[in-house]
């Protein structure tokens, strides 16, 4: 069979035929590890390591549909617990979309695997091709350091993720559970998230998670925010500084007359301050230290 009469036809057509049939069956009949088989779905059982808990009912139905419409296009990955008993390690999209169209059946990879290797397997596929929300990434990779026993740069090798990367994901965990259900519920972005880490009052934190809700606020407004909050003394510091009584604004003035430049002058709350003297090159600052000189 040419490539040619191969294309267009659905997985399940080709799988058939006697042609490109891949699977093998033991003196038994039963299909044996490294098969690509046909396997009823009723014969396979869920993934207890499955790191994804909920799933889009409305995404689910339109695979359901592309399903009935097109086949499965990637059989779904299994290992052999008994006879004729499978354990599901990845694809679990695929298979309760298969079960919503009506299949009775479905391609499947047949590998061996031990728990922590299915654990693993699981939930770097998850990583890898499922829209993941930020904390459930966040949750797979900290069971995959803690559960696999494997370092963040292991980690970062096997999935293709910068460690900081890595490190910016497991640190969400850290938040309160009201913020990572809203992380999780799209209220709010990676990087709200990511700012409110560095408050330690969870107080605080809460009060800002409803201020960027409510007033739909910007990551950077966010910053902002925060920043203020961790540094109160300083934005006061910053606020008195800025304030001149008319004295020295007349100082000021002199100075920006005497020296033909726009001087700045501050003064703190100590009655101390600090005068700045812009110069646009260096015979500009030769000019200004021969009149201070005079």
């Amino acid at each position: 069979m040419s490539k040619k009469q191969a294309m267009g036809r659905g997985l399940d057509a080709i799988l058939g035929s006697p042609e490109t049939d891949i699977t093998s069956k033991d003196i038994s009949g039963n299909y044996v590890v490294g098969a690509v088989a046909e396997l009823a779905i009723s014969q396979i059982e869920a993934n207890p390591f499955q790191p994804r808990n909920e799933f889009e009912d409305e995404a689910l139905m339109e695979l359901a549909d592309s399903i009935q419409k097109q086949g499965i296009i990637q059989p779904i990955t299994v290992r052999k617990m008994g006879l004729d008993k499978y354990q599901l390690i990845s694809g679990e999209r695929r298979l309760r979309a298969s079960k919503m169209a009506g299949l009775n059946k479905i391609p499947a990879f047949i590998r061996v695997a031990n728990d922590e290797q299915m654990l693993e397997m699981a939930l770097v596929e998850n990583i890898q091709r499922e829209n993941l929300n930020a904390i459930e990434i966040a949750i797979s990779y900290t069971r995959l350091i803690e559960e696999c026993k494997i370092t963040q740069e292991e980690l970062s090798n096997r999935v293709g993720k910068k460690r900081s990367t890595i490190s910016n994901y497991i640190r969400l965990l850290k938040l309160p559970a009201e913020v990572q259900i809203a992380l999780s519920q799209n209220q709010i972005s990676m990087g709200h998230a990511r700012s409110l880490i560095s408050i330690e009052d969870l107080g605080v934190q809460l009060r800002i998670l409803e201020s960027i809700i409510s007033k739909d606020l910007s990551v950077r407004e966010t910053e902002s925010l925060v920043k203020e909050l961790i540094n109160p003394i300083d934005k006061i510091e910053r606020k008195k500084s800025t304030y001149l009584p008319s004295n020295y604004l007349s100082y000021r003035n002199q100075l920006n007359s005497l020296l033909s430049s726009r001087v700045e002058l501050k003064k703190n709350a100590k009655g101390g301050g600090k005068i700045t003297i812009p110069y646009s090159g260096e015979a500009d600052l030769i000019r200004i230290i021969s009149l201070l000189e005079q």
